[in-house]
């Protein structure tokens, strides 16, 4: 289906949770009357425009949504910060599908975004109809826990947008060979310029209250995982520290049907903006 509208479209919404309304932003791209609908959701500290050259060679097919998950890229930030979890971004989510007006979807989630999408896969009556799994499984490692509770949270600030670009190219080396107009993409929307003049992340350090407190373990959702019934792609970077090769072969214990592929080159996790891995995208989800 051609699209009809603008490529890209800025939206927003109203989200309820347990202290009162938060704004949550999204992308949208493609024919807003297309029945055919994609979500995109990034990964931790990232955001919707990750997902922008995807959404640009999907959105003639699809119409595709994109959101900033509360707290990340320009939605809003929480006045509780013990609020930032899982429940409330299923729920948000769930608002977000409600809103396209879909009776199914198709869903591409890296890291976080890969979670949240297998957490609602796993529910009864689950709107997704095809996943994608970018560089997450039912085991998320102690030592990926640890790496990410290095750097997520820790007050950097940034003379200018080289200078951010610098920062990215070092902290998401493992994103793969970018092109430097793809790294300064990154940069551009990946900060925002304060009244002092810096450029700071563009999500609130509060996220890492996750990481708050000693982690005993390996996190494990094969619970969640046996309850997927869905067709799902597991893309994995080759030099993954996140998705292990003993979880890949966990995960196909219970579903042999899972389609893995290695991305050469990248370690966690795949940028998702080479013509190639958005191939392999496009291609499992046009399958029947």
């Amino acid at each position: 289906m051609a699209s009809t509208a603008e490529p890209m479209r800025r939206r927003s919404f109203k989200a309820l949770w347990l202290h009162g309304f938060h704004r949550v932003d999204y992308s949208e791209w493609g024919d807003p009357d297309n029945p055919r609908v994609l979500f995109c959701v990034h990964g931790l500290t990232r955001n919707s425009r990750d997902f922008d050259a995807l959404a640009d060679a999907l959105c003639r097919d699809y119409r595709v949504i994109c959101p900033d998950v509360v707290g990340r890229g320009t939605s809003e930030w929480l006045l509780h910060k013990t609020d930032y979890g899982y429940p409330l971004y299923l729920s948000d989510m769930a608002a977000l599908i409600a809103r396209s007006g879909a009776e199914s979807i198709d869903w591409v989630g890296t890291s976080m975004g890969g979670i949240i999408g297998m957490m609602l896969a796993a529910q009864s009556g689950t709107p997704v109809r095809r996943l994608v799994l970018n560089d997450v499984g039912s085991q998320v490692p102690i030592a990926a826990l640890n790496r990410l509770a290095s750097y997520v949270g820790k007050p950097v600030a940034f003379a200018s947008i080289e200078e951010a670009e610098g920062y990215f190219r070092q902290v998401h080396a493992e994103f793969g060979a970018l092109t430097d107009a793809q790294w300064r993409h990154m940069a551009v929307h990946g900060v925002r310029k304060w009244p002092d003049g810096k450029y700071r992340l563009l999500y609130d350090p509060a996220i890492a209250g996750m990481f708050a407190g000693p982690t005993l373990g390996d996190i494990d959702l094969s619970l969640i995982w046996s309850g997927v019934h869905c067709p799902t792609l597991l893309l994995r970077g080759a030099q993954s520290g996140l998705v292990l090769p003993r979880t890949v072969a966990l995960m196909r214990l219970t579903h042999p049907d899972l389609r893995v592929h290695e991305v050469a080159g990248c370690g966690h996790a795949p940028a998702l903006m080479d013509a190639g891995q958005i191939a392999l995208i496009r291609d499992f989800l046009h399958e029947r």
